[in-house]
This record gives C-alpha cells, structure tokens and sequence, in this order.
C-alpha cells in the first residue's frame, strides 16, 4: 500500500509561499500615498521584476549557484539585472511615459538602487527557502541513519544473548540436570520478550525490569551453590520509558565473568532505582577471578553495542561508570528517562 501523501507537498507549499510573498511586497512596492490607487506601471514594472526573480530562483541558482558554478552565476544574475533594467528603461517607460522619465536614462546607479531591492528580497527568501529544506532533508536523513544502526546494534545483541544461554541448556542437557524444563521456560520468556516485546525503539519500565529479573532467574541456576545473586529493585513507576535490552548486557556479562572465572564465592549485587525525577540508576556488581579469559571485560562485542545504543538514544542524558578492580567489577549507569507518550 502507498503511503499516503499530504495536500500540501512541498512544491504547493513552495508555491503558496511565493504568492504570498510576491503579493505582501507588491503592495509595498506600488503604495504611495500621494496616489493610493495601482498604476498599471507599477503592475507591469513589478512583474518585470518577479519574471528577473524567477530566472535567478528556479535556473540560476539551482544550475550554477548550487553547482558552485559561482563564476557563472554572478555573470548570468549581472545579465538578467541589465535585462530587467534595460526593458524598464527603453520598453515600458517608452510606453508609459514617453514624454516624461522616457527622454532620459536616470543612470546605472539609481536603476540598481530601484531593483536591486526587489529582487533581493524575492531571492533572499527563495534561498533561505531552499536552505531550511535541505537541513530538514539533512536532519531525515540522520534520523533514518540512527534508525538503521540501531536495529543493527540491536540485530546483533539478540544472537549474543540467545548464543551464551543455549550453551548452557546444552551443559544441562548433556547431564540430564532436573532443572533442564525450568531453564528453557525461563529461556522462552526472555527470548518472548526478545523477539516480540522490544521491537519498539522504547518499551514500558516495567516490561524491562521484568525481563531483567527473568534473565538474573534464568542464569542463577547456573551458579547453584558456587555462591549467591542479589536482586533489588526500588520505586519502579508505571510513568516511565527505557530502550530494550540496554540494561541485560551488563547483568550477562557479569554472570558470564563470575562464573567462567571462579568456582566458587560468586557475588553478583544487581540493583535498581528510579527517583521521583525519573532518574534511573542501576548498579551491577560481579565478582571475577583477574584470569586470562577476563582480561578484556570491558570489551566484548555486547558492551560496544551498548555504548554505542546509550551515545544515540541518550547522547546528554547518560552517565556510564564503569571499574575493575580488586577483583570486583562493577557498573553504574544513571540515565534520564522518557515519560510514556500520552
């Protein structure tokens, strides 16, 4: 199905615009308050004018000005400039005064002063015209280039997270662990909430705290008795936004860390606040053994991906802290967040 396009395209809108302002300047061109009727001098001089206007709008400009052909324009707008005057000049006041201002050129000086003001004015605003529409297409643009490097970052998260947990299922599998049935109804709830729930660029607070705490469940199991998982929330409203899957790459990687690291003493502390300002702050912190395969926490692909996600979504509303050290890793994120539309 077609999109459906606006009465008002951008041509009738350009088109209403130039009306309006040929008419208003019209008027200022042709009042004199010793004569408040319209001559038909001024008509016909005026039109003359609007016709010079119209050559340097819709040929001049768009052939040579914005094809930096600037040597070309200025020559070709001198010439139109010597038409509009020399027809002015040796035409129309020939017809219309013949016996008067038709006797005698009034030199080049006060013909310039008498158009060069008009037309001015008509392609000053034909060009801030066409310039506030090339930032509008400027602006579409990166619009639809962060858009698309988005559902990128968030094409290649999705497989990161289901990668890691189908590894597991298959450790539980190959021992026929008792525990297999819950890990996959935990692992189906958070690949529902993947796969069907974020598919917006923003989606409900709660919907995401709840596939965090979903996500902690599912990959607590794994930990058994090696050590113990904390997970606290605190004033979560109903009011509120997030983007997807911002927070999860953070409570996965320290669940991956610990427990790849260490065989025992795993201490994973994941809590989460909202103040009344709408300021969340999550804190994840994660035990870790400083061994070869942890060398570069803070670099896997998840991590890129989500720094990069907080830059676009939140480019002046995010604080990411992020310390190794003493065998603790820990995260501090405070992001902004968006009230849900009304």
């Amino acid at each position: 199905m077609a999109p459906k396009r606006s009465f008002f395209d951008d041509t009738t809108k350009e088109v209403v615009f130039q009306i309006l302002l040929h008419a208003v300047l019209f008027l200022f061109f042709s009042f004199d308050k010793n004569e408040p009727q319209i001559q038909e001098f001024k008509v016909v001089v005026f039109l003359n004018y609007a016709i010079g206007a119209l050559i340097i709008n819709y040929v001049l400009l768009p052939n040579f000005f914005y094809q930096k052909k600037y040597l070309l324009f200025f020559l070709s707008v001198a010439i139109v400039i010597t038409a509009i005057i020399s027809i002015e000049e040796f035409v129309l006041e020939q017809i219309y005064y013949p016996d008067t201002r038709g006797q005698r050129f009034a030199g080049v000086i006060y013909c310039l002063l008498d158009v060069l003001p008009v037309i001015t004015i008509l392609v000053g605003f034909k060009f801030a015209w066409d310039a506030s529409k090339k930032q509008l297409e400027v602006e579409q643009l990166q619009s639809s280039i962060k858009e698309s490097e988005l559902q990128f970052l968030k094409s290649q998260i999705n497989p990161h997270f289901l990668f890691n947990n189908l590894n597991n299922l298959y450790s539980y599998a190959i021992e026929q662990s008792p525990k297999t049935s819950s890990i996959i109804l935990e692992l189906s709830s958070v690949l529902r909430y993947m796969l069907y729930d974020c598919k917006e660029k923003f989606v409900p607070l709660q919907k995401e705290i709840e596939h965090i705490k979903n996500f902690t469940q599912l990959n607590e199991l794994q930990i058994e008795e090696r050590g113990k998982v904390i997970f606290q929330t605190e004033n979560i409203p109903s009011g509120y936004q997030i983007a997807p899957l911002i927070l999860s790459v953070f409570v996965e990687n320290a669940f991956k860390h610990s427990t790849a690291s260490q065989s025992n003493d795993i201490t994973i502390d994941i809590n989460i606040h909202v103040t009344d300002k709408g300021l969340l702050q999550f804190h994840c912190k994660n035990t870790f053994q400083p061994l070869g395969n942890t060398e570069s926490l803070s670099k896997g692909i998840g991590l890129q991906n989500v720094i990069k996600r907080l830059q676009i979504l939140y480019p002046d509303a995010h604080e990411l802290s992020i310390n190794e050290r003493n065998g603790e890793y820990a995260v501090l994120l405070k992001m902004q967040l968006k009230a849900n539309e009304a």
